[in-house]
């Protein structure tokens, strides 16, 4: 038993839980968390942000990096409020962070107090844990719970402060009871829905895997299920990386961030193994597609489609159960019709990267970054046309991990995503990428990566142009307002905030820049990089509709949509003529 103010007993229990960095802006409601913070700084570092959404965002993608519950804090009143952006964020993605929040003193309470508000009831709908601390004694224990809380529901917990409390000392006794974040018990899988998803499987003939965020850190079972099966595989977005991206049975993605091949094999599946994913685009899959589901949560089944067979277990397990029966099926033309269109895919990426001949494209800038990124490295993807061409250009083959704003898709979650990086994962190189739409709204906290010398490369796509909104506005037959930016130099900005910049509007300037950052952090440059790439303003390729099937949509269509996003039907012939080439008569 040891006597110490009761924000730095609150520290402790963050320490106990390997929490070992902290983002936030201290406040008058706060500043005894704050001071706990330092009383323990050798054990926790405290980051000072310039803004509490950027803390909330990074603290997000911290959990969405490593599965560690990230940690936040706001004072009272706007501090408070300046938090959701990132708490809603990690909600909706379902991953664990704890937000603490000052409050005024008791005796100020309900007095219409400078900054007062009644918090609790503003937190509701975004926590799975929210509670006001009422006595000193009791905050180590409303901690712990609230992350224990955090891990149980994949979900924020939010404590908040009165003032007063958090001042006052206490007898502070760490708990004894051991952390149980990880469960090690071994799922049981019912052996007749293994044998149904066999029969399924079998009586298919062009069988799909859409993966989810349920199998992060499922890799090898999910490669060996394909491979063993002879099935393509396609992920969510947020998914990225669970089996790697230069796979030949990876096919990509759905949807207006995804792929030819993705969108074309679901035009031809007949059936969907939909598995770990609650993916809200699934109600736009073609009718008539049969669809296992595949899920530890009973809610989630059925949620955005229709299914023909649910299956409540954990994603891994059941692969794994699948895999053990030994079975497989035959890599017939389905198979290799897919391979061989994302092969075509990738080779029209590669020759947009290598042409400048209109202007610099940013299949250019995200292969500077693939050729130079590492094994483990980090990249934080901010929201817009920037989130395509990340996920179609950076590679995911080893250990590299990505975050994003998946179903929340809040802009500016790029830069923090950065700092989560290079603080959780910090002997690789942390990458990020954003329009310059949403890094105008971050820009600050590059001042945040100088102070804690943390050597970020953000790379800024900018066209002046708030361009997926700018499509939404064009499609929908809408005047074209709002959607201009002015333009900034961001290659100064960065040299005003402390970091080093530059601008690049060529592939002969892309290759001198990125040959100039490769020796800079090769020689332990501590300074963050910003990357400004001038890019074409043109809308990226289209994948959500993609008429390049003469017979199911028309030349003409074809046609038209070929000369519109610049792509030859005789490189990239549909997935249909592929089957039909190799005597499939679908």
């Amino acid at each position: 038993m040891t006597k110490m103010i009761a924000g730095q007993a609150l520290v402790k229990v963050l320490e106990n839980w390997d929490v070992d960095h902290i983002y936030g802006v201290p406040g008058g409601s706060i500043n005894h968390t704050v001071e706990g913070l330092y009383l323990e700084k050798d054990k926790i570092k405290y980051i000072q942000v310039r803004h509490e959404e950027v803390g909330a965002i990074a603290a997000s993608a911290d959990a969405k990096f490593t599965g560690k519950i990230g940690v936040t804090f706001g004072s009272a009143g706007p501090g408070a409020t300046h938090l959701f952006n990132g708490l809603y964020d990690a909600k909706m993605d379902h991953v664990p962070v704890l937000a603490l929040v000052g409050q005024v003193p008791q005796e100020n309470m309900n007095t219409n107090y400078f900054q007062e508000m009644d918090e609790g009831p503003m937190f509701t709908d975004v926590a799975v844990f929210n509670r006001t601390v009422t006595t000193a004694e009791q905050i180590p224990y409303v901690i712990n719970q609230a992350i224990r809380e955090a891990y149980r529901q994949n979900g924020v917990s939010v404590v908040i402060l009165p003032e007063n409390l958090t001042s006052a000392e206490i007898d502070y006794v760490p708990s004894k009871t051991p952390k149980t974040v990880e469960q090690t018990y071994t799922q049981t899988i019912n052996p007749e829905d293994i044998q149904n998803t066999l029969k399924m499987l079998k009586d298919a003939k062009h069988p799909l895997v859409y993966a989810g965020r349920g199998l992060l850190g499922a890799k090898d079972v999910l490669t060996k299920f394909s491979e063993q099966f002879n099935v393509p595989v396609m992920t969510t977005v947020p998914a990225t990386g669970v089996i790697s991206s230069d796979h030949p049975n990876f096919i990509g993605t759905f949807g207006r961030l995804g792929t030819k091949s993705g969108f074309e094999a679901l035009q031809h599946t007949d059936l969907i193994l939909f598995i770990g994913s609650e993916f809200p685009f699934a109600r736009f899959w073609p009718e008539g597609v049969k669809i296992i589901d595949v899920n530890n949560n009973p809610y989630d089944i059925g949620k955005t489609v229709d299914v023909d067979y649910a299956v409540i277990a954990d994603a891994k397990s059941y692969l794994q159960g699948l895999i053990d029966t030994k079975e497989t099926l035959s890599a017939g033309i389905w198979l290799k019709a897919n391979q061989e269109n994302k092969t075509n895919w990738d080779k029209w990426l590669d020759s947009r990267a290598a042409d400048d001949s209109q202007g610099l494209n940013p299949e250019t800038i995200t292969k500077k970054m693939a050729e130079m990124a590492g094994p483990n490295d980090t990249y934080g993807v901010d929201t817009g046309n920037v989130t395509e061409f990340g996920v179609r250009g950076l590679p995911m083959n080893h250990n590299q991990r990505f975050a994003l704003s998946g179903l929340f898709a809040t802009m500016g979650f790029g830069l923090p995503a950065g700092l989560a990086g290079a603080l959780s994962v910090p002997d690789a190189q942390a990458w990020t990428l954003s329009g310059d739409g949403g890094f105008s709204m971050v820009a600050p906290d590059l001042i945040t990566e100088a102070r804690y010398g943390l050597p970020v490369i953000n790379v800024i796509l900018s066209n002046e142009r708030l361009g997926f909104i700018y499509y939404e506005q064009v499609a929908s037959k809408q005047h074209l307002y709002g959607v201009d930016l002015t333009g900034a130099d961001w290659a100064k900005v960065a040299e005003g905030l402390g970091g080093i910049g530059f601008t690049v509007s060529s592939i002969k300037e892309a290759d001198e820049v990125f040959g100039k950052i490769k020796k800079l952090q090769a020689n332990g440059n501590k300074k963050p990089i910003v990357v400004n790439a001038v890019i074409r303003q043109v809308d990226p390729i289209a994948t959500a509709f993609m008429p390049m099937d003469a017979k199911l949509y028309g030349q003409d269509a074809v046609d038209e949509y070929a000369k519109k996003y610049e792509i030859d039907p005789n490189t990239q012939p549909a997935l249909g003529e592929l089957l039909r080439a190799q005597g499939d008569n679908l």
